[in-house]
């Protein structure tokens, strides 16, 4: 019998790919080697007369405009000596330095004439790291001049560093000889933000006019096109009177016919300035409908009256990022005791997962819901007074039951987020609101939660976190999709909650504790100290809030030799890692906020001069 056939054994060893990590960081330093040795050089460079010997090869490797120059049918490629023109002899020395070591010393002094050779010669590296260093050394002393720099050469990051610092500091920087050195569009640029630290508009007036006296003849017809930049509208007639009257206006008629028509006409759009406005906490008085405007630290507190259709069972209350305040409230209901279609009930109904209701279920159980419409109000700072924001109004099923579900609005990167938390089944849903096609659209992931009690919803920087004392969920906008951080875990319960920067604060019912959360680095430690209400006995929750970058609580409290609720105020100090209290004064009665901390909005008080 013939033996069977049998195949070669085959081997299952895979190839393999190795690297010489001592070969990839020698290599530069052996081309560094032959440089300083002046060995393998092929082509001289000439800068402002000087003459770098150089080789085509490590020039083309690391140079697109290089690369371009000696591989295409450009006569330099076939040029022993090439003039290179619109570059510095010296920066091109460090420039060629960076090329052959990797190492790039940048000093303030460099920082500009660096980047724009780099610019020219198309070395990302170099132009970021300029950028990048210019950014991290921007001073007061410097940032006019990097502005300038910033704003001809595109360099976003250094420019928009610039102008807040210029913002912050508009006062003193526009009395330097530097700030005579814009140019009129740079110049209107600057007087144009919301953000200008000053507390009078007469300031703006006087650095214009500062601005066109330093070159009277080359910039007094550049006059009418900057007084548009100048809010007329914040100064007081006599300001304007003055204005009216100022020798550079009455010597170029356009200037004078210019401002009569703006104070005539009225621009009442434009916005307070940054430093014209007061960080004041917006509270409801439960009694009636007003809304009181604190803050403590200035001992300033404003009651105004509002009409009660304002506040119509309002469901959410936020303040966004760019100081818009909005309120979210009941506009009508239509449809009562219907069956939701699957579609909203993923909007929060108390129903439970998947429970959607049958066209044979009896009206007459204790399930029956409503259709609910709601409307979306906006703050009118200038005219004091709460209108419809012009968007759609949101709808969504509601439980006959009311308390089964709970609403929020809230703001990340300037888009609204409306939240509807089913309190019976923790399910929150959400959807945001699309200013383009002026839509609420749904987003596409549901979020469950072990159960209602005491969560907080809330944003921070560009995400959206529901907090509870064993739970902390993270909403990325960007990706449309939730993920679980890191829990509390120090407290019982979530009471109130605020984010302040990159942190977010919180604490418990009985404040025994508050604690801090870092969104970056996902963890959370204890603050030292807790505030003294000596011998008042604390009656109602807790309350944070975050005034003029700095944490604050309030306690709720009553006393037998005082009627009514008595607020304590503190303010928390990090350093000393204690509370001080603010010695309040608010009115004895009952406040409330809707939502997870008691919100604050900046505010120009004269608006409020008839509340």
């Amino acid at each position: 019998m013939a033996a069977a056939h049998q195949e070669p054994h085959v081997s299952a060893v895979r190839p393999r790919s190795y690297q010489d990590e001592s070969y990839l960081h020698g290599f530069l330093g052996t081309v560094g080697d032959l440089q300083k040795a002046g060995a393998l050089q092929d082509v001289v460079l000439e800068v402002e007369d000087r003459r770098f010997p150089c080789h085509r090869l490590v020039l083309s490797a690391a140079s697109p405009y290089f690369r371009a120059m000696f591989t295409s049918d450009m006569a330099e490629s076939q040029q022993k000596t090439v003039v290179l023109q619109g570059l510095d002899a010296g920066m091109f020395g460090e420039i060629l330095s960076y090329i052959y070591s990797g190492t790039l010393h940048v000093s303030l002094d460099k920082g500009q004439p660096l980047y724009q050779a780099a610019d020219l010669l198309q070395l990302d590296y170099v132009r970021d790291t300029c950028s990048s260093y210019m950014v991290m050394n921007v001073e007061r002393s410097n940032c006019v001049d990097l502005y300038k720099f910033a704003d001809v050469f595109s360099v976003e990051n250094v420019r928009k560093t610039c102008l807040k610092l210029i913002n912050r500091n508009f006062e003193k920087i526009a009395f330097n000889e530097e700030f005579c050195s814009l140019s009129v569009n740079q110049l209107t640029e600057i007087i144009s933000h919301d953000e200008l630290d000053v507390k009078e508009e007469t300031t703006v007036w006087e650095a214009v006019v500062r601005w066109v006296q330093h070159s009277r003849e080359d910039r007094l017809h550049h006059l009418p096109s900057i007084l548009p930049h100048i809010r007329f509208n914040l100064l007081t007639s006599d300001d304007t009177v003055a204005i009216l009257e100022h020798p550079l206006v009455r010597e170029d008629p356009g200037s004078s016919e210019l401002i009569r028509n703006v104070v005539q006409k009225g621009n009442s759009n434009l916005k307070p300035r940054l430093g014209m406005t007061t960080e004041m906490v917006l509270l409801f008085d439960a009694n009636h409908k007003d809304l009181l405007f604190m803050n403590p630290r200035e001992g300033k507190y404003i009651s105004s009256r509002y009409k009660s259709e304002d506040f119509l069972h309002e469901r959410a209350m936020t303040v966004t990022s760019d100081n818009n305040i909005y309120i979210l409230t009941n506009e009508r209901n239509i449809g009562c005791y219907h069956s939701p279609r699957p579609s909203d009930m993923r909007m929060g109904l108390g129903k439970g997962k998947g429970n959607e209701r049958n066209d044979d279920d009896d009206d007459d159980d204790n399930e029956r819901e409503r259709v609910e419409e709601l409307s979306v109000l906006k703050y009118n700072h200038a005219r004091n007074v709460f209108e419809q924001a012009g968007m759609s109004s949101v709808s969504k099923w509601r439980p006959e039951n009311d308390i089964s579900c709970a609403d929020h609005l809230v703001e990340v990167d300037g888009i609204l987020y409306y939240l509807v938390v089913d309190l019976e089944y923790g399910e929150i849903c959400m959807r945001k609101y699309n200013r383009h096609t002026d839509q609420w659209q749904e987003c596409s992931q549901q979020l469950d939660i072990t159960n209602y009690e005491y969560y907080k919803v809330l944003s921070c920087g560009s995400h959206l976190y529901v907090l509870k004392s064993t739970e902390l969920h993270r909403y990325d906008p960007s990706q449309d999709r939730w993920c679980k951080r890191t829990p509390p875990g120090y407290i019982p319960q979530v009471c109130t909650a605020v984010a302040m920067g990159t942190e977010i604060f919180c604490t418990d019912i009985d404040f025994s504790q508050t604690i801090v959360y870092d969104t970056e680095s996902d963890r959370w430690q204890k603050l030292e100290g807790r505030p003294n209400p000596g011998n008042l006995d604390v009656d109602d929750f807790p309350e944070l809030f975050a005034l003029e970058n700095h944490l604050h609580i309030v306690l709720i409290c009553t006393s037998d030799s005082q009627e009514g609720y008595i607020y304590l105020v503190f303010e928390y100090d990090r350093s000393a890692g204690a509370w001080r209290d603010l010695k309040a004064t608010l009115p004895s009665t009952e406040y409330y906020a809707i939502g997870p901390h008691w919100p604050v909005a900046r505010i120009y008080l004269p608006y409020l001069k008839g509340a």
